[in-house]
């Protein structure tokens, strides 16, 4: 709480600049137009932050640059930003965004975790779980896990994404761990 309260004054130096920010994480999201104001930003946070009492911890910090990856002529990158990594995807509350703005890597977390908890859920029906619990454990956990933020990360997928997300929900309804028939497309609606 104290964070939020004190995160109030941190403004970006360079309009068209923003900052975006979520209990204690902070993001700062520079245009390509603005590109040169990088290393002034950072500054500035690290001057605000010990105005504040607190340290900026570039152990924590990273750089990703999104590339429109349709574009046919390659775009220079940036150099890096002295003490902070640049990274390839980011994990942003718990959705993993790649810098060709793509929800590839995501899907793939998404699908290892439900691939794990429909095993354990196969384990507990071997142990006595009735079909109503079993419906209800799945819907809740499984189905749970692919909604989660879906409306952020549904229009980055790729048709190949969607395939391998409604072929983890087929292996669901054909162990009988779903209820009902249920496609991709229905869980965003």
């Amino acid at each position: 709480m104290s964070y939020v309260v004190n995160a109030g004054d941190l403004t970006p130096l360079i309009a068209g600049n923003r900052f975006c920010t979520y209990a204690d994480d902070t993001y700062l999201i520079i245009p390509a137009s603005s590109i040169n104001s990088r290393t002034d930003e950072i500054d500035s946070i690290c001057t605000w932050a010990s105005s504040n009492n607190l340290n900026l911890n570039l152990k924590k910090s990273c750089e990703i640059v999104f590339v429109d990856s349709s574009r046919r002529r390659k775009v220079q990158l940036p150099n890096p930003l002295d003490g902070i990594p640049r990274v390839s995807c980011i994990k942003i509350l718990g959705i993993t965004v790649s810098s060709h703005v793509s929800a590839s890597e995501h899907v793939s977390s998404v699908i290892g975790r439900c691939a794990q908890n429909i095993h354990a859920v196969r384990i507990i029906r071997s142990h006595g779980l009735c079909n109503e619990a079993r419906h209800h454990v799945c819907r809740s956990v499984i189905i749970g896990k692919l909604l989660y933020a879906v409306s952020a990360w549904w229009g980055f997928t790729s048709a190949a994404d969607r395939q391998r997300l409604q072929a983890l929900l087929q292996r669901g309804i054909r162990t009988g761990l779903c209820k009902m028939h249920v496609h991709c497309a229905q869980l965003i609606t």
